[in-house]
């Protein structure tokens, strides 16, 4: 599963908000499908700048992940690890692209189910629900007590730096 991160959790939500806009959405275009439309969120590159960068290398988003290394600045290289950047795997990747990822399913509104890859309102249930798995994973390594002890020391501290003051 992808590293828990703020960066993913945004490009995440923010993907699945501008389908539910209208963004274009095409599976088999490397431009306007669930990876490319995500790489349109990340990088701030239109989908035809993505299709042409992609085009450098062969395959499904699949296929050009795997193949993915991380010594060449072929274009295509770049977008994968800009994807990398965010915290997903190569199974990430294939997992986003194909609607896959068995944790993400369990977790959907009304349980499990199987989705299809290339139905945009199934793409949009995923990513919401992927983000929000992700989101409550950070929240779960958030240590109450620990912020709770250090407010306090913060507020020792305001107080005698208000008694040094006055």
């Amino acid at each position: 599963m992808a590293h828990p991160n703020i960066e993913l959790i945004n490009a995440l939500k923010e993907t699945a908000a501008r389908l539910k806009k209208g963004a274009h959405y095409a599976w088999g275009n490397h431009g306007s499908c669930n990876c490319g439309n995500l790489l349109q969120v990340v990088t701030k590159l239109s989908k035809e700048e993505i299709i042409r960068y992609a085009q450098t290398g062969t395959g499904e988003w699949t296929e050009l992940a795997e193949e993915y290394c991380g010594i060449t600045d072929a274009p295509v290289s770049l977008l994968i690890h800009k994807l990398e950047q965010l915290g997903l795997t190569t199974t990430d990747i294939h997992n986003l692209e194909y609607l896959e990822d068995r944790e993400v399913l369990k977790n959907l509104p009304g349980g499990f189910r199987w989705l299809k890859r290339n139905i945009k309102e199934d793409v949009i249930v995923y990513f919401e629900t992927f983000a929000n798995m992700l989101e409550e994973k950070i929240i779960g390594q958030v240590d109450i007590t620990s912020l709770m002890n250090k407010n306090e020391q913060e507020k020792s501290l305001q107080k005698e730096m208000m008694f040094i003051i006055a």
